[in-house]
């Protein structure tokens, strides 16, 4: 699945309404501020906050801005 940019606009985290980044390599939506992951499954977001994975610093360092 790829997102574009017109799409990845309109989401946003469900817990503290930020924005979303699109990690293609894992196929999730990364919210920075909550440091969460959120699937993708079937090329729909799981925006589900009790679904996502916590994400160390350590991840989010590695990925693109």
């Amino acid at each position: 699945m790829t997102l574009d940019k017109k799409t990845l606009a309109l989401l946003a985290c469900p817990l503290c309404k930020g924005r979303l980044v699109w990690n293609a390599e894992q196929q999730e939506l990364i919210c920075r501020g909550d440091k969460l992951a959120f699937s993708v499954r079937d090329d729909i977001p799981v925006l589900l906050v009790n679904e996502a994975r916590e994400l160390t610093n350590e991840e989010l360092e590695k990925l693109p801005s």
